[in-house]
């Protein structure tokens, strides 16, 4: 499994145009290969901003790199300048491979 992480500092009172950018958009995430899940996750507030991550789970990491590679990449990702007001500097992106899973029995 490999996750991928973007994580965005919202400008404070940007919060609700930010969520609504994500949550409004067209998903042509769903029917990539290797693609299991996708979460939009609200942080803590701190002086300024609110922290949030965009969180997808893969099959691979090779799965995740196809998808940056793919055309359901480039036009989910075409409009992403023009939010760029709402957050500051760009997003930071972090990529994992699991370890270790434990589920709930």
């Amino acid at each position: 499994m490999y996750i991928a992480m973007n994580r965005f500092e919202v400008k404070r009172g940007s919060e609700k145009d930010f969520e609504a950018v994500w949550l409004n958009r067209d998903i042509h995430i769903r029917n990539v290969p290797g693609f299991v899940e996708f979460h939009l996750l609200r942080g803590p507030e701190a002086e300024g901003h609110t922290l949030y991550s965009s969180h997808t789970i893969w099959r691979s990491e090779d799965d995740f790199k196809a998808w940056t590679r793919s055309e359901a990449f480039r036009a989910a990702h075409k409009d992403a300048g023009s939010n760029k007001p709402l957050y500051n500097g760009h997003p930071v992106f972090e990529g994992f491979t699991a370890i270790q899973t434990v589920g709930a029995e």
